[in-house]
């Protein structure tokens, strides 16, 4: 009987330490490089839309460029290369070890606030964003004109915004996810080499795993 009572609590040890090792959704890999990937797409392709547009003086411009549309790409430039750099930086975060994660979710979440950053100066002040493509059209620098937003400036700075948070994710997800090396391996203490004789498929194992079996 008190073996039959062991037994039967062993069995609910197991049971709650099968629970607690089931991985968040939101913390698996897969999940959250994904989210990084789809923000970081989303913050470059608002780029390639029109971020405002500038009625120009016709007596200037002429009446084929009264109005100019102005991509974010040239109305904050920097938000294309940030967004690059986030999104490669997600992608790496899937292989780096335990201190490379650190090292990338600065960097993506330095990289987006630079995407929040261009694209509210855009916001706060579209003239002077529009005027590098306003003197390419006209061959006049300083030119007065009307501009008119759309969305997508906010867009860019929602996506900046999600992009940093999905970052700083990387580092409490990453306790779920799997040692990829030996060296992001914890120290296994108590633990003892198999006895016997290793054949060649235990030694393949346990190089996969990051162990030296010589």
């Amino acid at each position: 009987m008190a073996d039959s009572g062991l037994a039967a609590g062993s069995t609910g040890k197991v049971g709650r330490t099968g629970k607690t090792r089931i991985t968040p959704v939101w913390a698996r890999k897969s999940t959250l490089v994904l989210l990084i990937t789809v923000v970081a797409l989303a913050a470059f392709g608002t780029t390639t839309q029109t971020w405002m547009t500038a009625t120009l003086d016709p007596n200037q411009a002429g009446a084929a460029q009264s109005v100019l549309p102005v991509q974010g790409s040239k109305a904050a430039t920097t938000v294309t290369a940030l967004a690059l750099v986030a999104l490669a930086g997600g992608l790496a975060a899937s292989i780096a070890g335990r201190i490379a994660r650190w090292v990338i979710t600065a960097i993506i979440v330095l990289a987006s606030a630079g995407v929040v950053t261009a694209a509210a100066t855009v916001l706060a002040d579209p003239l002077a964003a529009a005027q590098g493509s306003i003197a390419t059209a006209t061959g006049v620098s300083g030119s007065q004109a009307h501009v008119e937003l759309t969305a997508f400036p906010a867009l860019a700075v929602v996506a900046g915004c999600l992009l940093a948070l999905a970052g700083l994710l990387i580092i409490p997800a990453s306790r779920h996810w799997k040692a990829r090396t030996k060296y992001d391996a914890p120290a296994a203490t108590g633990s003892a080499a198999p006895a016997g004789p290793v054949d060649e498929i235990d030694s393949w194992d346990r190089l996969s795993r990051g162990d030296d079996p010589t």
